[in-house]
């Protein structure tokens, strides 16, 4: 009898769930300080000019989503004899750390061709990490309410570690060249050590045995599930559309904040504010979700988001303070963002098993990641062209309308786009009801099957 779906109702283990949570943490404050403090280093500390950083930087992003695909694929076809996620974790380790440490800490003058192979180097191990942990975290359990609690750790640990790494500027003081240089050395070291670890603890304590059944044309199989009507087609068409929602405020907070209310020094006090909601809401959402279902609580959090968005345009420079109702109240609503999708998607390897007869997690969350990428992607290519053609310009040289523009580009094409997600998650089938039932049909076909082998045994 497989132990899928009869021996893993309660999930793992405590010290389980926090050893494998933990994973998430260097690698949050990794990619966030790749994001918001790197750019800022190279183009103070280097001869490079901010068109050539963004462009080194937009390529490897781009390439990064064609990996993906590719470690998904690899982590589902490796022996399981070492477990199937937890080599692909312990592999990256070393080459995660190595690629934050020459990125973070350079040598003298840097050129663009060192940053671009070490920007690609981290996002490749990056993927060798991410893909697998997460198709390892949706392989924990197979409870519906019990995946809401791994990711939700997982998510916790990942807040934790962003805010580990955007206070990192702010205690070493780090406004001037030599100083963001100590704050990305220090990031580099909380980085290095907690992975290592992290990765040392989840390799020792949490549990991977999983089973994956693939199919022989493994890439055709994959276009069969986004070509036809699937509940994994719903998902994953939500998820961009909330994802571009959810991008394009993020991509222009920092042009709001400074053009729009006029008070660029409050961006980091709002930001940090921003996550801490986040972390915080966590365990709500998680619990709203085992009372209603996780697609019904993540429409609510998308209506509680457009609900305190839409007000963003109406409030004036002198009342900026104000906006932090905004930051709480979307904040908040985030955490159901970064929790509920990821563990609906996780849900679906059940539905997977139970109407193809493959296991493939890896493939799932490989899809998950490019379509996560492919948001922030195409919200550049709204948002920043809208702008232009509205004659916002980000040197600060504005009209009265052109900063009412940018107030808007900010706020309704987020609304737009995340009303567009709830309606697509109309009528979603796997409720927890079928989601169990398909479990008890899983666990019979397995039961089946194994007294079917045991009496041919017994025959011979």
């Amino acid at each position: 009898m497989s132990k899928a779906y009869v021996d893993q109702p309660d999930g793992p283990q405590r010290h389980q769930l926090l050893c494998y949570g933990s994973l998430a943490f260097p690698l949050a404050a990794a990619f966030v300080t790749l994001q918001v403090i790197v750019p800022t280093f190279y183009a103070s500390a280097t001869g490079l000019s901010l068109s050539a950083i963004g462009l080194i930087l937009l390529l490897a992003r781009l390439w990064d989503t064609f990996t993906d695909p590719v470690v998904g694929y690899l982590s589902d076809r490796s022996p399981a004899r070492f477990g199937k996620r937890k080599l692909w974790v312990v592999v990256s380790a070393p080459l995660v750390c190595a690629s934050v440490w020459m990125l973070f800490v350079p040598g003298s003058q840097p050129g663009g061709y060192y940053l671009l192979f070490w920007t690609l180097a981290i996002y490749i191990a990056g993927t060798m990490s991410i893909v697998p942990m997460n198709a390892w975290g949706a392989e924990l359990t197979t409870d519906y309410q019990q995946r809401s609690r791994v990711t939700g750790t997982r998510v916790a640990f990942g807040l934790a570690g962003t805010l580990a790494a955007l206070l990192v500027p702010v205690i070493v003081g780090a406004d001037a060249t030599s100083s963001l240089a100590g704050a990305l050395k220090a990031i580099a070291w909380l980085v290095v050590v907690t992975l290592l670890a992290a990765t040392l603890l989840s390799a020792r304590f949490v549990p991977d045995n999983s089973d994956t059944r693939l199919p022989e044309s493994v890439w055709r199989d994959s276009f069969k599930l986004l070509r036809e009507p699937t509940p994994f087609r719903q998902l994953l068409g939500a998820f961009l559309l909330n994802g571009i929602g959810n991008a394009i405020p993020a991509t222009l907070f920092l042009l709001f904040v400074t053009h729009a209310l006029g008070v660029p020094q409050q961006a980091g006090p709002m930001l940090f504010c921003y996550f801490i909601c986040a972390a915080v809401s966590v365990p709500f959402w998680v619990w709203l979700a085992g009372r209603i279902g996780k697609h019904q609580a993540w429409s609510i959090a998308i209506v509680l988001a457009c609900g305190f968005f839409v007000w963003s345009p109406f409030i004036p420079a002198e009342n900026a303070h104000w906006f932090y109702l905004v930051v709480i109240g979307t904040g908040f609503a985030t955490g159901a963002d970064l929790v509920l999708p990821s563990a609906i998607n996780g849900d679906l390897i059940e539905w997977d098993a139970l109407n193809t007869g493959y296991r493939r997690p890896g493939l799932f969350f490989a899809l998950w990641g490019t379509t996560t990428k492919l948001a922030y992607a195409l919200a550049i290519g709204i948002a920043f062209p809208l702008l232009d053609f509205l004659n916002f310009s980000a040197s600060g040289d504005n009209t009265a309308s052109a900063l009412s523009a940018l107030a808007w580009v900010y706020c309704a094409p987020c609304v737009a786009f995340k009303l567009a997600a709830m309606m697509a998650m109309r009528n979603y089938p796997v409720t927890r009801e079928v989601h169990d039932s398909m479990r008890a049909q899983l666990a019979e076909r397995e039961n089946t099957g194994a007294d079917l082998a045991t009496g041919l045994q017994e025959g011979k």
